[in-house]
Formats: structure tokens, sequence, C-alpha cells
């Protein structure tokens, strides 16, 4: 494992005198702000308790988590931050949980909490856990007492600021971005896209920020991490971490002869605030021993509990019994959620289509923001073809299986069904062993390929009208668009995209 810092900091370098009597000299390095350093060259060396290396994404999420004294609120931080996680978003995504404990019985106890709960997340590289050298902390005994602070907040804050630059400093090769947050958060489902679409759109910034409550949602460009930490490290005894991201603000634009007024419209142009916000504090007892952090982030808003969708006609029945109104047909109505009692093995939910549909994707999302552990497992998602005739069908006695079934990526089933076996009659989530606790369905996506009349303006007509195939029929200026073989619709944000004859439109 290279030395954390080797990228930013070199040791002393001394040139050799020459003829001429030139003096060597020092090159700034990290052993200047915590000489401690120096007694055990291994303190720098970061330990990778959990992790498969993983590099180029484009979001790192860095999340320092201590021993507190009452309640932890990790796992639940996790599994609200993976819960809406699409299968391609998991591979653009790193979450480095930070241990920031020298204590390494306890450090293994966290990672083997992580790595019990999220053993497939831990696999794939999405998910890390690492600590650091016991030889990283300075004595904090030495501290001065400033700004009001009693000797333990300001222990606090100044080992804040080492945890937050070692984190930003492992992180700084790993992503374009990188989000600082806590252990004690829930996320908005939809919040990677939200932050990549948000940063791509800026131009010039120093950080943007998700939330507005202290550090959490603080983002970042890796490539500005370095000389962020070097900040944070050469004044982590003097000052709180948000303290002094505001005066790298002030060092970078703010004129001293001008007030404060036009201080603040300076900085404003390197920092800019997403909303609503996509993270918001849930934890009670803060990791500062003895305080009470009841923060609330009031442009957070409502969780959504469900996701809803224009979901085909069926018919719809299932062995679960469910709970309250949480029922199947409201679920599938995108009206609530669906939440069933205990399933057992054999138990089914099945979809029967009114006719016939060609199903260009499909998406079912068990558990949500208030019940992360009440998810489908050891769940398979099953398609029938309306090609088969009845004979066979009667027959059969499983549906043919697509997808790798629940259980595989955090409780979510989606994919693509192959075109061999459109049209589809019915689908089937088949439960195949007992589970131990409720199920819930929070999402229910059937995705149909379908006729659709789009208006045109001159030009498309002349193109489609030059390339002329079956399936496609003129009258007065509306052209029918029909065949699944050629129209694959989506609707984005009030656009219909088509692909038409190997051409994708955006019809908005």
């Amino acid at each position: 494992i290279p030395n954390l810092f080797s990228l930013l900091w070199t040791e002393t370098i001394r040139q050799k005198t020459d003829h001429s009597g030139q003096q060597a000299f020092l090159q700034p390095n990290i052993y200047l702000y915590m000489p401690h350093l120096r007694q055990h060259p291994d303190s720098l060396l970061p330990n990778v308790v959990l992790g498969q290396g993983r590099r180029g994404v484009s979001l790192v999420l860095g999340i320092p988590t201590v021993k507190r004294e009452k309640q932890s609120y990790l796992v639940s931080t996790l599994r609200s931050l993976l819960y809406s996680l699409t299968t391609m978003q998991q591979q653009d995504l790193l979450i480095i949980v930070f241990v920031a404990e020298t204590d390494s019985n306890y450090v293994g106890s966290v990672a083997e909490s992580i790595r019990k709960n999220f053993s497939k997340e831990v696999q794939s590289g999405l998910l890390e856990v690492i600590s650091p050298s016991q030889y990283y902390y300075p004595d904090f005994s030495g501290l001065r007492e400033t700004f009001g602070d009693s000797k333990d907040r300001v222990k606090w804050r100044t080992k804040q600021n080492l945890d937050f630059s070692f984190l930003m400093l492992y992180a700084q090769d790993k992503g374009t971005y990188y989000v600082q947050l806590e252990d004690d958060v829930v996320a908005k489902a939809g919040y990677f896209n939200a932050m990549k679409t948000f940063a791509n759109q800026q131009q010039q910034w120093l950080y943007l920020e998700f939330s507005q409550l202290g550090f959490i949602g603080k983002m970042f460009q890796s490539r500005d991490l370095p000389m962020i930490a070097e900040f944070f490290l050469m004044f982590h005894r003097d000052k709180p971490i948000d303290w002094l991201l505001d005066h790298i603000l002030w060092v970078k634009v703010c004129n001293p002869e001008k007030d404060a007024k036009d201080c603040d419209k300076q900085k404003a142009q390197l920092r800019h605030r997403y909303k609503p916000s996509l993270f918001q504090h849930v934890g009670l007892h803060s990791s500062l021993p003895g305080k009470l952090q009841q923060l609330k982030d009031k442009d957070f808003g409502q969780q959504s509990l469900f996701e809803a969708h224009n979901n085909p006609a069926a018919e719809l029945s299932s062995s679960l019994k469910h709970y309250q109104q949480h029922s199947l047909e409201r679920a599938y109505r995108g009206q609530d959620f669906f939440w069933a009692l205990t399933p057992s093995q054999g138990d089914y939910i099945l979809f029967n289509f009114t006719q016939p549909i060609h199903i260009s994707r499909y998406l079912f999302r068990s558990g949500n923001i208030e019940s992360s552990g009440d998810k489908f497992t050891n769940t398979t998602v099953e398609v029938l073809p309306s090609n088969l005739s009845k004979d066979t069908r009667d027959k059969i006695v499983h549906l043919h299986k697509v997808g790798k079934g629940y259980g595989e990526i955090n409780g979510v089933a989606e994919g693509e069904i192959k075109e061999v076996l459109q049209p589809i009659s019915a689908l089937r989530l088949l439960v195949h062993s007992d589970a131990d606790v409720w199920a819930l369905l929070s999402e229910v996506c059937v995705c149909v390929c379908v006729c659709v009349c789009v208006c045109v303006c001159a030009r498309l007509f002349n193109y489609i009208r030059g390339v002329q195939k079956p399936g496609i029929q003129y009258t007065c200026g509306v052209r029918e668009l029909c065949g699944a073989k050629m129209l694959d619709p989506t609707i984005l944000k009030g656009c219909l995209r088509v692909k038409v004859l190997g051409l994708w439109l955006e019809l908005c």
C-alpha cells in the first residue's frame, strides 16, 4: 500500500552544496504540521480492512465513523445510501467508511458488521472500510482551549480535522467527485443522479452543498482534495473544520481592501447550493460524548416511501397477505407500496396481462427508506411467453426465469427480456425459501413497447418518407409508429425518446 501522503509532501530534500557554497533547502511536508509522525515511518499507511481497490468512478462518498457511547447509526446510513441505486449507479460509485479509531478490536467489529450486512457490496468493491495507523493521532493533551470551547470539544474538533484530512487524501485518486458525509444521515432516493447532474452543470466552483447542515453533503472535485486537506492539516489545532473551509474561500477570492459584503459575494461564486437537500441528519447522540444533536435540515422535505409508475393493465393475484391498506393493487397503480406478512417458500406474486405485451424492461425494488430490512430474498422473476400453446403452458411447472432475482443487488431485481420470449402473457415473482421478516415492494415497473402517434416536422417527415418501410403509415402529418422491433419508448421528464429505424428521436 503506498504512503497516503506520498503524492502531496515529500521528505526533506537536501541539495548537494556546489562549489559556490549554496545551502541545502527544505520542501514543505506533512511532518511540519504533525511532527510526531517522524517517530513511526509507517504511520501514514492506511489500513484497508475491506476493499477491492475500486477506482475511476464518478462519485466517492466518504463516511468517517467513531465509537459512540449510545446508538450507532452506521448500518442504517449505509442502507439508506444503497437503497435507491441502480446496477449502473452501483458500478459508478465508491463508498469509503473510515473507522477513525486505533482500537483494532473495534475496527474489526465494525468491518465484520459491514461484511455481514453488505457482503455483495463489499465483494463488488462498492464498499470499502479503512482505518488509520495507531500512530496517526498526536497527543491531544496539550491543545489550547480557544473560542470558549471546553477541552473535550477542542480535542473532538481537532481530531475531526485530522479524520476528514485522512479520508480526503485516501480518496483523492478514486473518482471524479468526492462527497463528505457523516455516519448518521439518510439519503433521498435518486441522490446519485441529482448530484452527478448538478455537478456536471457547474462551471467554476470549490464545493457544492447538498445539505445545509454542517459538513454533511459537501462535494469537492477530487483534484482539489490535496490542497484542501493540506489547509486543514496546517491549521488542525486552531479552528473547527467548517470555519477552515470558509477560510479557504476567503484566501482564494476575498480582497482585504474591500468590505465583508463584497467578500461574501465573491465566495458565493465558488460554492453552490442544491435544493431540496438530499441528506438529512437523523442521529440524536453526537460523536462528541454527552452532546445531543437535534439538528434537522428543513429543506430536506418528506421522504417518498414508494415510486409510482404507469404500468400496463393486468389481473393481479398473490398468495401473500398484505398489511392494512398496503395492497398489491395499490402498489401496481402507483398509489402505495405493497407490504406483505412474512413470505414462505412457494409464495408468489402474479401479474397476468389482459393482452400479450412486449416488455422492454422490468424493475422490482423491495424495502423502503423506513423499512429497509423488509426485502424479498431468494426470489426469482419469471415470465410466461404468449407464443406457447395452451397445452404446452399447462405442462410448465415454472415460468421462464429471467435475471438473477432478489438478493443479488440490495433487494432490487431489474433487467430486460429477450426478444425471443416476446410478447409476454404473464410475469411472476416466486419465493424459494422461508423468510424471517415481512416483505415490502416499494417500486413496481413493467416498461412496455407501445404504438404511439407523434406529430413530426417536415424534415423528419421527409427523412422517414425517404426510408419508408413496412410498419410505418402516413396520415395527414401524423405518423403512427408501431412494432416493438422499431420502437422502444421511455419517458424522460416529459420527453418521449423513441427509436425509429435505428435513429433515436427525443420529442418534448
